[in-house]
């Protein structure tokens, strides 16, 4: 194909390959590890606190829906999810309280990679020449670390169920607002679909300004914001 760089191509995959897996293989993790803490033991028990990211692909969401939105939106968006990592919400100690703790440890290790991805990135500024191809290269990275990151952490906040912002809302509602919250989970991926896809396209104006916000924040920080 006329002005197809492989060169290019592999470049690109190899910034953002690793914070990308990382990303989403820790989010998962750290759902199951907290709810391992607080009682569940599911996840561990079926071999999901991993750090092999094929444990968490999900043929549907890791791969058909991204592909399919990048097609449809002619590269500009996509949208996708990792294998849920199972809870028994009943095994928790405290499940109305510790449902909160479970879906918010998904963000927060996400929140926890970005201040990572800030501090290597100032690493590498203050150890590395400038001009070097390696210091480059390490900051690339770095800064698609903090992108992703910020993304995947304010995305998920959504309240929608199921994602994590969704069960966080759901468990500091009084039960007749977690019951309608637990109405709409079934049906709540292809809200958000809808809401993500043109013509309609709200969603992301709505969570745009505080990935901006963030992620000029943690560049800022690292010293990547020119």
């Amino acid at each position: 194909m006329q002005g197809f760089d492989v060169a290019q191509l592999l470049l690109t995959i190899s910034v953002v390959a690793i914070p990308g897996i990382f990303a989403i293989t820790m989010h998962e993790v750290a759902h199951g590890w907290a709810a391992k803490k607080l009682g569940d033991p599911t996840a561990f028990m079926l071999g999901r606190l991993s750090l092999n990211p094929l444990k968490h692909v999900d043929p549907i969401g890791t791969v058909a829906v991204p592909l399919a939105m990048l097609w449809l939106t002619h590269g500009a968006s996509a949208f996708g999810w990792a294998k849920p990592v199972p809870v028994a919400f009943r095994n928790l100690r405290n499940a109305k309280r510790d449902m909160i703790l479970v879906a918010a440890a998904g963000p927060g290790a996400n929140l926890a990679m970005a201040t990572a991805w800030t501090l290597l990135a100032m690493l590498v500024g203050a150890v590395l020449a400038d001009s070097s191809l390696l210091s480059a290269w390490l900051l690339s990275v770095c800064t698609f670390g903090i992108q992703i990151n910020i993304l995947l952490m304010v995305f998920n906040l959504v309240p929608i169920p199921p994602l994590d912002g969704g069960r966080v809302l759901s468990g500091l509602l009084p039960r007749a607002g977690s019951d309608v919250l637990d109405r709409i989970e079934p049906f709540g991926i292809i809200i958000v679909l809808v809401l993500m896809l043109p013509p309609v396209g709200v969603l992301w104006r709505v969570i745009e300004p505080f990935v901006r916000f963030f992620v000029d924040f943690f560049l800022a920080a690292a010293g990547l914001l020119y």
